[in-house]
């Protein structure tokens, strides 16, 4: 089935209110992070000496050019990954002290995900996709399908909700991502190069909710390599071969 056209000018002032994640200034701090990967005999450094700190309710843009490092930065702070040196602080824990199963109980806690590509599961309808999260974490069914349709219709798909990804237009599809990654309601949104799949007037809708979603309290990182997608946050930071830069790369 062809892919459908995106709607004409989407906005979404009318969409219901987002749940407010709990107030914290000190939401994440990274103090002189390393990471490096053995190859053999060789030692691969991917970041030297990382500093950030992040305060609940930041709009951050990593922006950095393929293989700078960015998206092993993303996967630590993302708890997909742990680093070889430092110390990262996520909610007050210790995150490189944590055992599998504790990682994966703070990821799903406190963060949602969203990557280039929808990722989308192509035999699942919207609804059914924005609900995996609530059944890995043991949701009853009437509490996900609630859940799920709440999200749909906060990111403008309430008449999307039985679309497959295939009767959906590449900026729908970005949308349910979206929507799935909040349905657990986590403190901390990580988009990874989220427009990069899109076209340039797709990408900005896509961005207009994403700062209707920081407006509301929520915390975003968003790592891209794009410095107009980048100039979108409130504070722009620059990553090249592993070092970060913390003075507003909009300015450098």
């Amino acid at each position: 089935m062809s892919e459908i056209p995106f709607e004409e000018d989407v906005t979404f002032d009318d969409l219901p209110q987002l749940k407010q994640p709990a107030a914290s200034d000190d939401f994440f701090r990274m103090s002189h992070i390393d990471k490096y990967y053995t190859i053999g005999d060789e030692q691969m450094q991917v970041l030297r000496d990382v500093n950030l700190s992040v305060n609940e309710g930041d709009f951050l843009s990593i922006l950095g050019p393929s293989g700078s490092g960015k998206s092993t930065l993303m996967n630590i702070i993302g708890c997909l990954d742990v680093p070889n040196g430092g110390e990262y602080m996520l909610r007050g824990q210790l995150v490189e002290s944590l055992d599998e199963n504790e990682l994966a109980d703070l990821r799903n806690r406190e963060i949602g995900f969203v990557f280039q590509n929808s990722q989308l599961l192509p035999r699942l309808d919207a609804q059914r996709n924005v609900e995996l999260p609530l059944i890995y974490a043991g949701v009853s069914p009437r509490e996900r399908a609630r859940r799920a349709k709440e999200m749909l219709e906060m990111v403008g798909l309430k008449d999307r909700m039985h679309h497959y990804a295939n009767q959906l237009s590449g900026g729908q599809q970005q949308r349910v991502a979206i929507a799935r990654a909040l349905v657990t309601n986590p403190s901390l949104l990580l988009a990874d190069e989220p427009t990069g799949a899109l076209d340039q007037r797709t990408g900005r809708q896509v961005m207009e909710l994403f700062h209707r979603i920081n407006a509301q309290g929520r915390t975003i990182i968003m790592i891209t390599h794009d410095l107009g997608i980048a100039a979108n946050a409130r504070r722009v930071v620059h990553i090249v071969d592993g070092e970060l830069s913390e003075e507003d790369a909009r300015n450098a």
